[in-house]
């Protein structure tokens, strides 16, 4: 069929959002696909190490009631030889340090601190990690977050890892588990995006500044830790993660980003409500607190997610004829085998690729919602502590 471009009537505009969909469909596909031939995946250990060090295991817990035994006790049975586990209270309002103090006599090497009162010019969680590495004893640290449930041979395969490779830092992406509807719409349309920003040969490369650091797991030699200046270097920093990992490049320490979710997951929130104080807090720093780049990644997310459906639906309701509604359905075709690869990923189910396009529209207002209060009130909050930026 001959290429018609009618200019004058209702296709013209019609076909060339065609075509600009189509080109951007291709161009996400084609960069998502070469940046996951650079994810290296953690597996389980399969041949036992000489020996294994000490290792202290640092927990920040604010609030957790609901997930902090499940968690120290995932970690405390563990196959590792010699660890500790230091939880750190983080001025709890709930039962969290009753339900950690209680299981201090079940399990020996389970340490609990009653943490001291926000320091001036300290984010919460930085200040609890930070108290946690005064009290370690171990070589090696490893920070990690109190929602994870960990299999039990978790802590021998990063160890196993970080020292076969040599490395100063390992941070690991843990798998997902969801629940709520909500969960299920919106969690695995941010994960995918935040794999997307993940450049993983870049992060990777000793050669190129860009860094990325997953707070869920950050394992460290401590001696490394310490020459970058530790939590103390990020006190004030909402992403500690991130700019850990960043002054880890910065200092010439070799490190690894990869794939964890053999060793670990995570449910990080339960409820629409949680996911949007959640991620709010920190997406338009994950922007770098640029406007611009905020409105343009919106963009790029919607038109991948949400308006391959609107063109299809365009061009079937203008009658643009055969090529052009072939080309919108051919769009829409790569954009939702992406989103099952997606589903395949996150151990989700494939129809739930169908709940994207609502996922992608309140990831939109979430980042919109976290660039208005920094821009217009110069704020971000977390439980239940506000925070100048």
């Amino acid at each position: 069929m001959p290429l018609h471009l009618r200019w004058g009537n209702s296709e013209t505009p019609m076909t060339l959002v065609t075509i600009f969909q189509l080109l951007l469909i291709i161009f996400v596909v084609i960069y998502l696909s070469v940046n996951m031939v650079y994810l290296v995946k953690v597996e389980p250990v399969a041949e036992e190490s000489a020996s294994y060090p000490y290792l202290t295991v640092c927990i920040p817990a604010r609030n957790e009631e609901r997930d902090i035994k499940a968690c120290i006790e995932s970690l405390l049975k563990q196959d590792y030889p010699e660890f500790e586990v230091i939880v750190v209270d983080d001025n709890s309002t709930d039962e969290t340090a009753e339900i950690v103090y209680s299981m201090k006599a079940q399990y020996p090497n389970l340490v609990f601190i009653p943490g001291e009162q926000l320091a001036p010019g300290w984010m919460g969680k930085p200040y609890a990690l930070y108290q946690a590495y005064k009290k370690s004893r171990g070589k090696y640290l490893l920070f990690t977050d109190a929602d994870l449930i960990y299999q039990p041979y978790a802590l021998k395969s990063a160890m196993h890892t970080l020292i076969s490779r040599d490395l100063d830092l390992l941070t690991l992406m843990p798998a997902a588990v969801f629940g709520s509807f909500w969960e299920r719409a919106v969690q695995p349309v941010i994960f995918g995006f935040i794999a997307a920003l993940t450049r993983f040969r870049k992060v990777n490369s000793p050669n190129h500044g860009s860094a990325m650091g997953f707070g869920a797991f950050l394992l460290f030699k401590k001696e490394s830790y310490q020459r970058i200046g530790g939590h103390l270097s990020v006190r004030t920093e909402v992403l500690e993660d991130v700019m850990l990992a960043k002054n880890a490049k910065l200092n010439g320490l070799s490190m690894l980003v990869a794939d964890g979710k053999s060793l670990f997951s995570i449910r990080m929130y339960h409820s629409l409500e949680e996911i949007w104080l959640g991620w709010r807090k920190n997406m338009f720093l994950a922007m770098k607190g640029s406007v611009m780049r905020t409105f343009y990644y919106i963009g790029v997310i919607l038109c991948f997610v949400l308006t391959p459906y609107l063109v299809v639906i365009g061009n079937l309701w203008v009658g643009t004829g055969e090529m052009w509604i072939g080309g919108s359905l051919f769009g829409l075709m790569l954009t939702l085998v992406t989103g099952v690869g997606l589903c395949q990923q996150l151990n989700l189910g494939k129809r739930n690729v169908f709940l994207f396009p609502l996922g992608a529209i309140m990831m939109s207002a979430i980042m919109l919602n976290s660039m208005a209060q920094i821009v217009f009130f110069g704020k971000t909050e977390w439980r239940g502590r506000t925070y100048e930026q």
